[in-house]
């Protein structure tokens, strides 16, 4: 019987030669604007396709070329001809066949939905005759004298930021904004449209045709894109590495000449212009067209550059096979025979480029989530999920499970099946009993002892750990202009009372007397005030207590300004420390548990603790600046009118020293442990992921 025809609109190219320096050729599908690599064995076979039967086929495609074919070879190709859709359908059964292909690619309105929702292409122009006519406009960009005048131009750019980089720094904080961020918006999408440009210009340059131009929605993120899949019959790896590479060349050329523009260019419109886009371009190239990771620029220069087409479906194939024989030992053929350092590569390559996409794909499904109103975002979130992450385990995981009796017979499972039994019990059984946090070991009772304005000091504080009585003087300052106009009020009361005296007896003056006894009323209420400021300067202790801490270098005559600490006097009988927990925590606390204090002050004794108050409501101010996370506590804050606001709602937890006082006597950071009520980890996780969904979902 004879062979199928095959479509008469297939052409083959010359291909670039393989890793043995076996010929290769690309057969292109030209309505389906499609490529395959095929090798010299295949190649024979559709040369000689139209002798007749396979084993005919076979034996004329041995008598030409070293190597002996069989039926079984050819009925190979057959079969990839046949999935292709690259043979003619000329009877009722390839309609069949035709027809129940397409019925399998159809998806229903809700998956062709999803599935157009996370990636489509709206196609907005055919740019070939137009890229043709304007070739010659360009051609300037392609000659070496431009390569060399654009790399002068990064040199020399990239040493006059070098020079002027604090200004270059403080420009690109200061474009962090609303309107800066438009600003790169604009930019970005002049930049990204000369980008694909470069590709368009750089295949047609080389002979291939550029059937469209326009845009993809990646998660509904418009991205340019043009169709360079012609660039596939090149038959030389250099060339088609032009046209990989030509977009991302095109964006440094670009930033090179705006970065040498920003260093000569006066302060003003033109120079922001050039700093907006040295910057895009830089950023945009380097961190998003330059990794491998994604389908961008940068995955196509890897897989042409190391002549390895399809290189994430084969690292794929090869990190799976890998994981499998670590896991259960099966001792299956791997997908494909390559070098033993080109086949590590691959498979360290598929396992890095997983663990990046699950943290992009993390990442956009809560930017999706975040962009649109919660019921929605929550529901593409969860799509995000499904599609990138969960579908991928689900397939393997049926892989294994078609595996199921050689995985049985390998003895392996039973090793894997015991150790995920120890992890979900370890994960299940309440073993969190401790509960760690930071907090400040201090007196219970205290007080912090701050110059109530610009003073000098008069005498000298006393020393660290010097006992005060209660109603003993703590420090004395004087106020020189305090003093001034403690005498200008005395000496004004003094007149006021003469004045007074003499209104009181002289008959004309008596109508003077309400406004005198005023202003003498006055006048006293200021020195009221002046004595009050006076005691402040000059206070005593209002309990028995130990002074703690003092300002050093301070020396009698020195002057002090307002709200400068001074020392701490407190009561060195009862210790207490102050902690804050988060919610999750909060509720396995209470009063009466036991615990320990570690200072960080290295060669102080660890501290016995039991819990003696347990505040309900979130603390709003953060009383502790030593536990806040810009003095390099644990606590994350922002700042606000002089206060810190903690990030995350923490509470309040009073832990009591149970024992002797430290004999530090200093105020102290350091770590508190806690005993509290057992928790599994596992059961940690869901209630958190369980509250966040309920609260972010606003049931």
């Amino acid at each position: 019987m004879g062979l199928p025809a095959l479509r008469e609109e297939l052409r083959l190219h010359p291909g670039p030669a393989s890793a043995d320096g076996a010929p290769t050729w690309t057969l292109q599908d030209p309505s389906g604007n499609r490529f395959f690599r095929i090798d010299w064995p295949t190649f024979l076979i559709l040369s000689h396709w139209h002798a007749g039967s396979p084993a005919q086929v076979a034996a004329e495609a041995s008598s030409h070329a070293p190597m002996a074919l069989d039926s079984q070879d050819v009925e190979a190709v057959l079969d990839f001809l046949g999935r292709s859709e690259l043979l003619q359908c000329t009877t009722a059964m390839d309609t069949r066949r035709l027809d129940l292909a397409a019925r399998g690619r159809r998806r229903s309105a809700g998956s062709w939905l999803l599935h157009h929702y996370l990636f489509f292409r709206v196609p907005l122009w055919r740019p070939d005759p137009w890229l043709q006519r304007a070739a010659p406009l360009v051609a300037p960009f392609f000659s070496p004298h431009f390569a060399y005048l654009s790399l002068l131009a990064l040199v020399l750019g990239v040493l006059g930021v070098s020079r002027q980089w604090e200004h270059f720094r403080h420009t690109l904080v200061g474009s962090l904004d609303w309107n800066g961020a438009k600003a790169y918006l604009a930019v970005l999408i002049g930049v990204k449209i000369l980008h694909e440009f470069g590709h368009a210009f750089t295949a047609r340059r080389l002979g291939c045709r550029v059937p469209a131009m326009g845009v993809a929605f990646l998660v509904l993120w418009p991205v340019a894109y043009t169709d360079v899949n012609d660039a596939w019959k090149l038959p030389h790896r250099r060339d088609r590495l032009q046209v990989g590479a030509a977009g991302v060349l095109t964006e440094l050329g670009i930033a090179a000449w705006a970065t040498l523009a920003w260093t000569l260019l006066p302060d003003g419109t033109a120079r922001n212009a050039a700093f907006l886009l040295a910057t895009t371009t830089w950023i945009t190239t380097l961190a998003v067209n330059a990794s491998p990771f994604l389908r961008f620029d940068g995955y196509f220069l890897l897989s042409d550059w190391l002549d390895l087409p399809n290189l994430h479906a084969r690292a794929f194939a090869l990190a799976r096979w890998k994981l499998r024989e670590i896991l259960f030992d099966l001792g299956e053929e791997r997908p494909e025979v390559l070098p033993p350092a080109r086949q590590r590569f691959m498979i360290v390559f598929a396992w890095i480029t997983w663990l990046y996409r699950l943290v992009l794909f993390l990442g956009i499904a809560l930017l999706v989530y975040h962009l649109f109103f919660k019921l929605l975002g929550l529901f593409l979130f969860a799509v995000e999920i499904a599609w990138f992450i969960l579908m991928p385990l689900r397939s393997e995981l049926g892989e294994w499970r078609q595996r199921w009796p050689a995985i049985r017979s390998r003895g392996r499972d039973r090793l894997w099946l015991g150790a995920a039994a120890a992890i979900v019990a370890l994960g299940l059984l309440p073993l969190g009993f401790l509960i760690e946090s930071q907090g400040m070991l201090k007196p219970e009772r205290s007080l912090t002892l701050y110059s109530p304005g610009p003073a000098r000091l008069t005498g000298p504080l006393p020393a660290h750990g010097t006992p005060i009585q209660a109603g003993a003087p703590l420090f004395a300052l004087e106020a020189p202009e305090l003093e001034a106009r403690a005498q200008l009020a005395s000496a004004r009361a003094a007149s006021l009372a003469r004045q007074l005296e003499m209104a009181a007896v002289t008959p004309e003056k008596h109508a003077d007397l309400p406004l005198l006894r005023e202003e003498a009323r006055r006048v006293a209420e200021e020195q009221e005030g002046i004595a009050t400021e006076r005691a402040r300067l000059a206070p005593l202790a209002p309990f028995d207590g130990v002074w703690l801490d003092p300002q050093p270098d301070l020396q009698p005559g020195d002057w002090v300004g307002k709200s400068t600490r001074l020392a701490v006097l407190a009561d060195p009988s009862r210790w207490r420390v102050e902690t804050y927990l988060e919610e999750q925590d909060l509720e396995r606390v209470q009063v009466g548990n036991g615990g320990h204090f570690y200072p960080e002050a290295p060669g102080q004794p660890v501290l016995g603790l039991r819990v003696s108050a347990v505040e309900r409501d979130a603390t709003h101010t953060l009383g502790d600046p030593a536990l806040a996370s810009p003095n390099g506590g644990a606590i994350l804050v922002r700042q606000h009118d002089q206060r810190l606001i903690p990030e995350r709602a923490v509470f309040r937890v009073t832990l009591d020293v149970d024992g002797p006082p430290p004999a530090s006597l200093s105020v102290l950071r350091g770590q508190v442990v806690v005993r509290g009520e057992g928790q599994s980890q596992l059961g940690r996780y869901f209630k958190a992921a369980v509250a966040v969904l309920v609260r972010e979902s606003g049931w």
